[in-house]
């Protein structure tokens, strides 16, 4: 379908290339344009159970604007096109006691400013099934991918190329110079969790192979914070349906070592991640194991999601030696007659590591996560999930119990 009027001057407002395409390009860029506003309202209380602690509850409230556009390209033998970002983020509730639980740029002891915001935008260009993009960029890719956990997401300046000119191989590449993180409005250079210093390049390249039907990937990915560690990431996919069943299992190998002039300090580290599933009309069942091997914890970007199984609510399970296992369970309630509702639980336990005062390191995690879609009416799109998490660990995590509530709202703008 053709864009309305209403939706063809939203894109011509944002893109400012209406009056000096040629028709047919113009067609092809502000037609094959998306985008979306999001409302997103988020509550999160967090109850830090240890004794002296002197922070013992972080709980705020905010509201987020998140809109998104993602244009179609010129006509011709390489398209151009632009994609845009921008975010909104407005206090609720909040105070010196309560602050930081990541939703809004303070701390403890400073509730901070009553609204912040961030706008970023790619140019792209394409050449047959070749994109390339400079700009802000989310990446999703194995070996980073974007967090987008808080109010806002997380948003690198960079540049990444996409080429899937060969069927069933997509292949990535390119480098990130700063973040602008999920409660900030500054660009930065960027950090890693687990090891220190600081780097103003994150190069990354590699891809995946589907064959089989679809059925079977293998993954091939190399990463490098310059100056800090360098990581390579081996990945294994497959799929089996079984009768009524479908059958899955997802095998990730990390690499990690120390890069140029060690800014981190010496790194060298493994890691080895399973998950396991078994899916039968409404319900899947799911079992992870993740070992992490070498002298060091496991090295990923701040506050990116790492595509590891035991990546969870709190807690990621990637201390020096600590070994851990998950048992989840999914269930999706369309098959009893509520379309749009669906939840987990899970349950992970980790040990062999040190904790605090050098005790034989113990933590877990337990779950709960509903979800809810409205599927039709005039609240379509509109979604709440309920978040709980319970952890009790022996390291520095501490024992602490945790609620998000999350309602959003989604407007197709184009």
């Amino acid at each position: 379908m053709s864009k309305t009027p209403l939706a063809r001057a939203v894109a011509c407002a944002t893109l400012g290339t209406c009056l000096t395409l040629p028709g047919l390009a113009q067609a092809n860029l502000i037609d094959d344009s998306k985008a979306t506003l999001e409302l997103r309202n988020f509550y999160m209380n967090r109850d830090l159970r240890d004794p002296g602690v002197a922070q013992s509850k972080r709980e705020e409230w905010a509201q987020g604007f998140i809109f998104k556009l993602e244009s179609g390209f010129t006509e011709g033998t390489v398209g151009f096109g632009l994609d845009a970002y921008a975010g909104l983020g407005l206090k609720l509730d909040s105070s010196d006691q309560r602050a930081g639980t990541g939703l809004l740029p303070n701390a403890f002891g400073d509730e901070g400013p009553d609204k912040y915001s961030e706008f970023s935008g790619a140019a792209k260009a394409r050449l047959s099934k070749t994109t390339l993009r400079v700009g802000g960029l989310m990446p999703k890719l194995p070996i980073v991918s974007a967090g987008d956990s808080r109010l806002l997401p997380q948003v690198f300046s960079g540049a990444q190329i996409t080429s899937q000119e060969i069927d069933g191989l997509t292949l990535n590449g390119g480098q990130l110079r700063e973040v602008n993180h999920r409660a900030s409005t500054d660009r930065v250079d960027l950090t890693a969790s687990n090891v220190g210093g600081k780097s103003d390049r994150y190069n990354f390249a590699g891809g995946d192979y589907k064959f089989n039907g679809g059925n079977t990937t293998v993954g091939l990915w190399y990463g490098e914070l310059e100056d800090i560690y360098d990581q390579k990431l081996y990945n294994l996919i497959h799929v089996q349906p079984v009768g009524d069943w479908k059958l899955g299992a997802n095998l990730a190998y990390f690499d990690s070592a120390d890069n140029g002039r060690r800014l981190g300090g010496k790194l060298d580290n493994e890691l080895t991640s399973l998950n396991l599933w078994a899916g039968i009309g409404a319900h899947t069942f799911r079992l992870g194991y993740q070992k992490v091997d070498g002298d060091n914890a496991f090295p990923f970007l701040s506050e990116t999601d790492p595509y590891i199984v035991n990546y969870l609510q709190i807690l990621d399970f990637t201390r020096k030696d600590e070994k851990s296992w998950q048992a989840r369970y999914d269930i999706n309630f369309a098959s009893y007659g509520i379309p749009g509702l669906s939840a987990f639980v899970r349950y992970v336990k980790g040990d062999g590591f040190d904790g605090v005062g050098g005790v034989n390191g113990r933590e877990w995690e337990r779950d709960i996560d509903i979800s809810y879609v409205v599927q039709e009416g005039p609240l379509k799109n509109l979604g709440v999930r309920w978040r709980n998490a319970m952890v009790r660990s022996n390291a520095s995590t501490g024992d602490l119990d945790e609620n998000r509530l999350i309602v959003s709202y989604t407007i197709p703008l184009l």
